[in-house]
């Protein structure tokens, strides 16, 4: 609400266009404990108040669970504007686009995955500047801009028969191309396809044979945690401190030599792991890339990569070393890494 009250001038003119009128409605309760939030509902009741906002700025009183329906049902924008990385989820626009409501907000909580084209419009997850000031004006632009470019032309672009067949194609979207993603169907699915199954099947594969394969894997985890301290760098080659940033084209070329002990070749793997550096330090993890093992002899071994770049720029980067075991689910299973 109030990066749609930062312009009163311009909202005034979006609500009061006699040609496309726009009504605002809110509705909500603040936890006694929570001043922002009451401040908040204060300020949209002020603003309905005012003369130029009168039945176009709405705020309804006692929200519940009765109010909700009658909202869902009836409106055609579902507009949330939350500060970035502060949003909890918004279900509320998930039980939105079951009614066929078009959703409007930032990239953040569930509309984050499920905002698609033509079935919506979204602010940009990631901040354009570091300031609060200066970002709350650019998302109040933005908020203004779609209002008055695309959602309510789009609205009122009605045919002979008083329908927008624009608006339609949105509502139909929403329906077949969000809905069906955010139903407990599909979850339950998800959940059985990703975890249930294939840990019903994991368990019997473990119990059969008197837990073979859970002894196993057992004696592996012993034996490679026993003699992990013993892996040793014998020589490491990446591009130095003489080679800052790397042009695009170029191929980042790295070899790490290790003494492995008793271990096995095949009981490790390592990983570059690529980040972007902004100001001396890491700003964003880019990509990780498992390296490729060559077998020097009983102790040692070698892995190298070869890494195309396809955007220039300073880079940092570090080599991870893991425990690899084809029984092994997942990499938290064993929890032993170093970096090198």
């Amino acid at each position: 609400a109030y990066l749609l009250f930062s312009n009163m001038e311009r909202l005034a003119k979006i609500v009061n266009n006699p040609r496309y009128p726009v009504q605002f409605i809110y509705a909500g309760k603040a936890h006694p404990a929570d001043k922002q939030g009451q401040d908040l509902i204060k300020r949209i009741y002020e603003v309905s108040k005012q003369p130029e906002f009168i039945g176009k700025i709405i705020f309804l009183e006692n929200y519940g669970m009765e109010m909700a329906k009658s909202l869902i049902r009836g409106v055609d924008v579902w507009l949330n504007t939350p500060t970035r990385l502060m949003e909890a989820s918004g279900t509320s626009g998930e039980k939105a686009v079951m009614n066929g409501v078009v959703n409007f907000s930032v990239l953040d909580g569930w509309w984050a995955e499920g905002y698609k084209p033509g079935a919506g419009w979204a602010i940009k997850e990631e901040s354009t500047y570091s300031g609060e000031q200066f970002q709350d004006e650019l998302d109040a632009e933005t908020i203004y801009s779609t209002l008055e470019e695309e959602i309510i032309p789009a609205y009122y672009d009605t045919n002979w028969n008083g329908v927008s067949p624009r608006w339609v194609a949105y509502i139909k979207n929403t329906i077949a191309n969000i809905a069906p993603y955010f139903t407990m169907k599909r979850q339950l699915d998800e959940y059985y396809e990703k975890f249930y199954n294939k840990l019903f099947e994991r368990g019997e594969r473990i119990k059969q044979n008197n837990f073979e394969l859970a002894k196993t894997l057992s004696n592996w985890k012993r034996r490679v945690a026993r003699l992990w301290k013993d892996i040793i760098v014998i020589k490491l080659e990446f591009p130095g401190s003489d080679h800052p940033a790397l042009r695009q084209g170029e191929t980042f070329n790295a070899e790490v030599t290790l003494d492995i002990g008793e271990l096995s070749p095949e009981d490790i793997g390592l990983e570059v792991l690529f980040g972007r550096k902004t100001n001396g330090t890491v700003d964003k993890l880019l990509f990780k890339n498992e390296m490729n093992l060559q077998v020097i002899d009983q102790h040692t071994v070698k892995f190298s990569c070869q890494i195309p770049i396809n955007q220039a720029g300073v880079y940092d980067f570090s080599f991870r070393l893991f425990p690899k075991h084809p029984l092994l689910p997942h990499r938290q299973d064993f929890r032993l890494v170093k970096f090198l």
